[in-house]
């Protein structure tokens, strides 16, 4: 499955590469240059819970779950109507998990004026508390960046400015990670 999802994800890409544009003159759909380096920092909340049947067991009779507070920091490269990034993430846990730290691939396309949808993948480290057992694995995930003008809120910010970020990733199967937050981009 792992192999089938980094193909879908090379596969996505390839069409980036052969884009043939003058990349002096190129814009993407929000009107910024279809070309270049887009950094970006964010916080996002949410939830994690694990299977019964996941590596981390059930040493209390339950699934390990807890709430979590997320920075996240990474670089986009805009290739025309899509992109490709890397992300990291460093995650204080409640509950159940402690901290959380990852990395991950992302590729995805522009949407509407300054939204963009992408699928992730990467590796995850979990420790966790209360005797749950501290474990790395894969996580994979998809999410959504919603800009102020595709909300009614154009010229609030620059196109590159603050999105309103949604995601759900699992890790290696075994989980649900649902995240909402705030994403600034320079």
């Amino acid at each position: 499955m792992k192999k089938f999802l980094f193909a879908a994800a090379l596969a996505v890409s390839m069409p980036a590469v052969a884009v043939a544009q003058d990349a002096s003159t190129a814009t993407a759909p929000d009107g910024t240059p279809a070309f270049g380096i887009e950094p970006y920092v964010g916080v996002l909340g949410g939830w994690h819970q694990f299977d019964k049947s996941s590596e981390f067991g059930s040493p209390r009779g339950g699934r390990m779950d807890g709430a979590l507070l997320s920075g996240v920091a990474g670089v986009n490269i805009p290739l025309g109507p899509v992109f490709v990034g890397a992300e990291g993430n460093a995650t204080k846990g409640f509950g159940d998990i402690d901290w959380e730290y990852g990395v991950r691939g992302r590729v995805g396309a522009r949407a509407g004026d300054s939204g963009m949808i992408f699928v992730s993948g990467g590796y995850q480290w979990v420790n966790g508390k209360r005797a749950y057992s501290d474990q790395k694995d894969w996580i994979y995930g998809v999410g959504v960046e919603v800009g102020p003008k595709d909300i009614g809120l154009g010229g609030i910010t620059t196109n590159s400015g603050i999105r309103l970020r949604l995601q759900a990733e699992t890790y290696d199967f075994d989980s649900i990670r649902p995240m909402a937050g705030v994403i600034a981009h320079f």
